[in-house]
């Protein structure tokens, strides 16, 4: 019987993987999430998400184990904002996504024994315009410290987002819709669905 890992220890990707129905274990994947030169948004997550689900695939060594990998990422004009180095970046990010429209970026990765499959998902999120208060009383909260862009969708930021454009899931940190699509295809071809 396949085991279904997830390679992450977002609390946020948890609740969704359990939301859609699916029983699984955890074993976050401890790999270096530094940029490199060349790399733009998508090939960041792609990466970073292919490398974890590797890592703990490698880690468990069961060939009949599924290793679901994920990275998620702000853009905006070329720029990743991911998870704010202190209060002062926080406020930062804040300040540029202020006013503006930005895109979401999840990469996700499935490993077998058969190789690693991966996609990501994109997502447009527009945000009103914020006072100084309001930055300084959300960073007070510590909700943006552990978060790419200083922000959770699911929390105290949703009053400042009008509209998205894409997978909402996508912005708390799994789309769901594509995981279901690729892990109900591994399945199959495992013969478990």
């Amino acid at each position: 019987m396949s085991r279904l890992i997830l390679a992450s220890a977002s609390p946020r990707r948890r609740e969704l993987l359990a939301q859609a129905g699916y029983d699984f274990e955890v074993t976050p994947a401890h790999v270096n999430e530094d940029l490199r030169s060349d790399e733009d948004p998508i090939a960041y997550v792609v990466r970073l998400a292919r490398e974890k689900a590797g890592a703990v695939y490698e880690q468990v060594a069961d060939l009949d184990a599924i290793v679901l990998g994920a990275d998620t990422t702000v853009t905006l004009d070329g720029h990743i904002l991911a998870k704010p180095e202190n209060k002062a970046d926080a406020a930062r990010m804040l300040r540029i996504l202020s006013g503006r429209t930005h895109r979401v970026v999840t990469g996700v990765a499935i490993a077998t024994a058969a190789g690693v499959e991966v996609a990501a998902e994109v997502t447009g999120v527009q945000f009103l315009s914020l006072s100084e208060d309001e930055i300084a009383a959300y960073i007070a909260t510590g909700e943006p410290m552990d978060k790419a862009g200083a922000y959770g969708i699911q929390g105290y930021a949703a009053r400042w987002i009008p509209r998205i454009e894409g997978c909402y899931f996508n912005v708390v940190g799994l789309p769901l819709a594509l995981v279901s699509t690729m892990l109900e295809t591994r399945f199959r071809r495992q013969g478990l669905s």
